[in-house]
């Protein structure tokens, strides 16, 4: 790197055969190898020379470094002396410095203890002349001049803390504490003496000097404002207490008017006689107002606890209006400073803002004032009506406390109020039968179920005014009470039973109409259909709408007891009342399509002799689909998710059903093997497929979760068909056919299929056993679900191999070919 080199004798990883290689890459090259050899020692001569000249020129190296290393030496001792100089140099400025400021810190020192002692001085002599003034001027009821030089004195006073080990600071201090409390004695005297008694004494006199010892006392210990602030207020309230002893009539609840009439002329003489007498921030009309609801919470808890037999609930509810009205009044008058700090921070819980209409009853509504259940106007003081200020106020509940624990009248009342509602809900639905709401948003649901939670919200707003405690939990429980009796006895108690009827079943040949007549079927009316329907609307409604009332109970409750509120029993009841009644729409149609089915099974197959048309029982059965199909849709139209459930469960009910009476039919002719397959069974399949949208102007595609039980299950009607109609084959070989076809299938299954194909007991003991050879042992015990025991059509058991829909299209060419 620091002498580079093209030259390749330089080269680190030199090799010299490839180096003589390249010199002689052929045997003619060779001629010329004197010349390459002397090139090579010509070098290695100039290489020699180069070598003497480097060595000669260091011999005098080592010489020259020696005497290079001693000047440098030298000149470090001669830095070393220099920063020594100026080290000492340094030493002597700084000496001289203190010298000269020795004493001008000292005269620093002096003044500063001059300064600080004329300081104390001063204070001391104000300490001093100020004592002996506020003693004259408090002997002269001076107060306007001692308000202001208390305040000074105690400021100057605050400096001699530290000296307080001397005696005379001390006596001085203990005089200033003395003369406070003679003033703060000496100010309540005169109040008393201005106010009570009959020679009271206030008058324009001595106004000003009253006022002007409000001053004084608001510099005071608190204690003295405490004091004077309780005995005047006491003072102004002792009427109140004798005119509204308990002994009193006018103290009843039914006179509770009088009471907040009575503070509100006492506060207005107050304001108008003594309101300027007082510092506005001492809030003396709050005080008076706070002590008033304190009395009158306490006397009123002690007459109801003696006389609770005298309150019904419209009583209650007149003292609870009129009680929250005056909270709220006065909510608005004070600010509620002078409450304690707990009752000032007490959480009130705000409900959200109401949306758009709506027929749901726990949405806010704007009309601000409701009836109660005896007809008397209640204002609906809901904290969502309320602005944000008389919502977190602290009078919230000042006096209307007292009533929670009798609020157990109003539970009781309402108890009673919902047991007629529900009562007259039955006797309604006796006489009128099963009338619907006329909103377009639940246009098949009861009235009765909203008129139900409409009074639901009432009592749920009424009972959060009076507490948000224990009373919420109770009226929450006689809610739950009557939701069940609701769904127990107005829902499920109003569903038709079963009437025994002609089917009115039409079929498309003789025969099969003489069979579909030999019996009658159970099947409800267009108005049962349209009942069980608006039932199970209802019920979707009621489960809806209850769990809104449950998170409107939690808002409204305290939030240490909202964990105690939960209708998911209710709502699992209401869940219940839908189940039933999808399942009685779902008899209703299966049980009418029974006697078509069972004339399937009757048919005489062995002697039809051509493919034709279809059969009549499958054009009894679409005509049943079309004809029931439509009023379930349109009476199930606000609640498309439980019409879908609805056809779900039928076709899980029906497709079982339908291969159970295909197992039933014997002796089965090819050609009736053709119509079963082509046409029955395609025909079906094509009319359940279209079962959501049946008869219906507007084409809506099914849903997917339908579509694939149908396909899976007519899929495996179509595959049992298939089997029967295979021509004869091995018994191996046709156990493999079967397997590959209907793997899900089970002993139970097979046999049936021996049974249609008409071998005999011997031939079938045959292949019964391979079957059973080649199954798992589950299966052979009948472990695996039978459709037609289960009832229901579930994925595994419908499950088809992809390539049985292309092994069906072939099926049916070859059957058209031999046709």
């Amino acid at each position: 790197q620091v002498l580079p080199s093209e030259d390749p004798l330089d080269k680190a990883d030199f090799n010299p055969i490839d180096y003589i290689n390249t010199l002689f890459p052929t045997e003619q090259s060779l001629v010329n190898i004197d010349d390459v050899v002397g090139k090579m020692r010509l070098k290695i001569r100039k290489l020699d020379d180069e070598i003497r000249t480097v060595v000669r020129g260091q011999t005098n190296v080592g010489e020259e470094g020696r005497e290079a290393l001693e000047d440098a030496q030298r000149a470090i001792q001669e830095l070393f002396s220099k920063i020594k100089e100026i080290k000492d140099k340094a030493e002597k400025s700084e000496e001289m410095v203190k010298e000269i400021t020795r004493d001008i810190k000292q005269l620093d020192h002096a003044k500063k203890n001059l300064t600080s002692s004329i300081t104390t001085l001063n204070h001391l002599h104000m300490l001093v002349g100020g004592v002996d003034s506020l003693t004259s001027l408090t002997r002269r009821r001076q107060y306007a001049e001692v308000a202001n030089l208390l305040q000074g004195v105690l400021n100057v006073l605050d400096h001699f803390d530290k000296y307080m080990s001397i005696s005379q600071i001390k006596q001085l201090a203990d005089r200033v504490k003395q003369i406070q409390s003679e003033l703060g004695s000496q100010i309540q005297g005169d109040f008393e003496e201005a106010f009570q008694g009959a020679g009271a004494k206030y008058g324009p006199s001595n106004q000003k000097q009253l006022a002007e010892a409000c001053f004084v006392v608001d510099v005071l210990e608190p204690k003295v404002k405490k004091d004077l602030l309780s005995w005047f207020v006491k003072l102004q309230l002792a009427e109140y207490l004798v005119l509204f002893g308990e002994n009193q009539d006018v103290a009843w609840l039914d006179k509770i008017d009088r009471r907040y009439a009575w503070i509100k002329r006492t506060l207005v003489d107050f304001e108008e006689k003594f309101g300027h007498l007082f510092p506005p921030s001492w809030e003396v009309s709050e005080r008076i107002c706070v002590e008033f609801c304190a009395i009158t919470r306490r006397e009123l808890s002690n007459i109801m606890g003696k006389r609770s037999h005298e309150i019904d609930v419209k009583l209650l509810l007149f003292a609870i209006q009129r009680t929250t009205n005056f909270e709220a009044l006065i909510a608005k008058r004070f600010t509620g400073v002078t409450l304690n700090e707990a009752m000032a921070n007490r959480k009130v819980t705000k409900s959200p803002p109401p949306p758009a209409e709506s027929t749901n009853p726990f949405e806010e509504s704007t009309n601000p004032f409701e009836n109660d259940a005896d007809g008397e106007t209640v204002p609906v003081n809901d904290e969502a009506k309320l602005d944000e200020k008389q919502a977190g106020s602290p009078f919230t509940g000042i006096i209307s406390k007292c009533f929670e624990q009798h609020l157990n009248i109003y539970i009781d009342s309402q108890d009673r109020n919902l047991s007629e509602l529900v009562s007259r809900f039955l006797d309604d639905i006796r006489q009128h039968g099963t009338p619907r709401m006329e909103t377009e948003e639940s246009s098949n649901v009861l009235p009765s179920c909203a008129d139900l939670f409409v009074f639901y919200k009432k009592c749920m707003v009424q009972c959060s005014q009076l507490s948000t405690g224990q009373p919420m939990i109770d009226l929450t429980r006689t809610f739950q009470k009557y939701l069940r009796d609701y769904a127990n006895r107005v829902l499920l108690g109003n569903l038709p039973k079963a009437s025994s009827q002609s089917s009115g079943i039409s079929s498309a040949s003789g025969l099969i109409q003489s069979i579909l007549k030999e019996g009658e079927v159970t099947k409800f009316t267009e108005e049962e259909q349209c009942r069980i329907c608006s039932i199970l609307c209802t019920a979707e409604y009621c489960m809806e709408t209850s769990q809104q009332l449950e998170e409107k109970l939690k808002e409204k409750v305290d939030p240490d007891l909202a964990g105690q509120i939960d209708l998911n029993s209710e709502q699992d009841t209401f869940h219940n009342v839908i189940s039933n009644c999808i399942q009685l729409l779902v008899q209703d149609l299966e049980t009418a399509c029974e006697p078509a089915l069972t004339a399937m099974s009757k048919m005489s197959w062995s002697s039809i002799e051509a493919v034709g048309d279809q059969s009549g029982y499958v054009t009894a059965v679409t005509s049943h689909l079309k004809q029931n199909l439509p009023i379930i849709r349109d009476n199930l139209a606000s609640s498309r998710k439980f019409f879908t459930q609805f056809c779900l469960k039928f076709a899980n009910s029906f497709i079982p059903k339908f291969i159970n009476h295909l197992f039933k039919c014997k002796n089965i002719s090819t050609v009736a093997l053709s119509r079963l397959l082509l046409l029955d069974t395609h025909s079906l399949k094509t009319v359940l497929l279209d079962l959501p949208s049946l008869g219906s102007q507007v084409i809506r595609k099914a849903p997917a979760s339908f579509t694939k039980i149908v396909v899976k299950g007519m899929t495996k009607a179509e595959m049992i068909l298939k089997v029967v109609m295979s021509p004869n084959e091995p018994p191996q070989g046709f156990v493999d056919s079967y397997i590959r076809l209907l793997s899900d299938s089970d002993i139970n299954e097979f046999q049936k299929v021996l049974e249609m194909k008409g071998l005999r007991r011997s031939e079938q003991s045959n292949i019964l056993e391979i079957y059973r050879a080649r199954i798992p042992v589950s299966m052979a015990l009948g472990g695996h679900s039978d459709m037609s025991h289960s009832g229901n059509v579930s994925q595994s058991s419908l499950s088809t191999p992809e390539p049985e829909s292309s092994r069906i299209r072939k099926l049916e060419k070859l059957i058209k070919k031999r046709l």
